[in-house]
């Protein structure tokens, strides 16, 4: 339920009337924006009387939402939500770019490819320390020796660092060391996970699951806000289809779907949407046209002997050269680098 408050109600009376539903056992949560004040209540609002509430002067109307997801619902949040990452804002005019390899492979690797895509104009750089694998015998990553070179490579190049989380038993040492952390597609329904995650204030980067639909993708956010923390980025990766010639099928529709539906931030990966690197640049650049808030892009100094998504990773002068493009095309929708 949503209560919509008049232009110009004054706090005291905002504050009464949250006083007043919070009494009745459901959560209230205030969005107080230039042109529009509105309450939306969490929880078992069939109790609640309308017409009580209709009876408030500063009332304007009463919505209810049939979405069950409530606190990402642009509905309960009409701006766009922009997420602080070191004074980085995600979300807004201002496009971001996530690039860097698919694994952290040794020292030398992380901090070349780190200052290569800084020089191009990444904002955050993105490197795997623990991988989810298909196969038990394929590379699982450097583990926490991988974390500990991410923030080598920070210290090197000023760039935040983006990294996979995999279980909640390291959320302490992920909180210290990484700037956002990454739920990737296999996990975005481990709800254990997102229930600790909603606990710390963290940026998380959430990427839809393999067969998830846009409902499920959102609820799985709302897991992580139910508990307390909003900072929630989204990430478009592909979806599994009939299709075989790509790794998944992108679904740039999402982007304005989500858009739609919910305030929070939504970035595309074109890497692992597609599998081949040689479809990263034209998807990039059709992510941006259509409103995505930015791109992650696995960029690496040496695909050909990677030890992870070589054959979807792009060099680092290929990447420079996606860049300047993106750059004409967020100008031409009114967007920024």
């Amino acid at each position: 339920m949503i209560v919509v408050l008049k232009k110009g109600t004054e706090q005291k009376d905002i504050d009464k009337l949250t006083d007043m539903l919070e009494r009745q056992g459901v959560t209230v949560n205030p969005v107080v924006g230039s042109d529009i004040i509105i309450l939306g209540l969490v929880g078992d609002t069939s109790k609640i009387d309308p017409t009580q509430i209709e009876a408030d002067r500063n009332v304007e109307r009463i919505m209810h939402v049939a979405e069950p997801f409530k606190k990402a619902n642009r509905a309960f949040h009409p701006e766009d939500t922009v997420v602080d990452v070191l004074g980085h804002p995600v979300g807004g005019q201002k496009l971001t770019v996530i690039a860097g390899p698919c694994s952290v492979e040794s020292k030398e690797q992380i901090i070349s490819v780190a200052q290569s895509v800084k020089a191009s104009g990444a904002h955050l750089l993105r490197g795997g320390a623990f991988k989810p694998r298909t196969s038990p015998y394929a590379f699982q990553g450097m583990k926490y020796q991988g974390l500990e070179l991410l923030m080598e490579a920070k210290a090197a190049t000023g760039l935040p660092i983006v990294s996979e989380i995999m279980s909640p038993g390291d959320i302490e040492i992920f909180e210290r060391e990484v700037d956002v952390i990454q739920v990737g597609a296999r996990n975005m329904q481990n709800f254990d996970l997102l229930k600790q995650l909603g606990k710390i204030k963290k940026p998380i980067l959430l990427k839809r699951g393999l067969s998830a639909t846009i409902e499920e993708w959102l609820m799985s956010a709302e897991y992580i806000m139910a508990g307390g923390n909003e900072n929630v980025i989204l990430c478009e990766r592909g979806i599994r289809t009939f299709e075989t010639y790509t790794r998944n099928t992108i679904d740039l529709g999402a982007v304005p779907a989500v858009k739609k539906l919910s305030h929070l931030p939504i970035l595309v990966d074109p890497s692992h949407a597609t599998g081949k690197w040689w479809m990263v640049e034209p998807l990039a650049k059709a992510a941006i046209a259509v409103g995505a808030d930015g791109l992650m892009i696995e960029v690496h100094n040496d695909p050909e002997h990677a030890l992870c998504d070589g054959q979807q990773s792009i060099k680092p002068q290929v990447f420079d050269s996606v860049m300047r493009d993106i750059r004409l095309i967020a100008a031409a929708v009114g967007r920024s680098m």
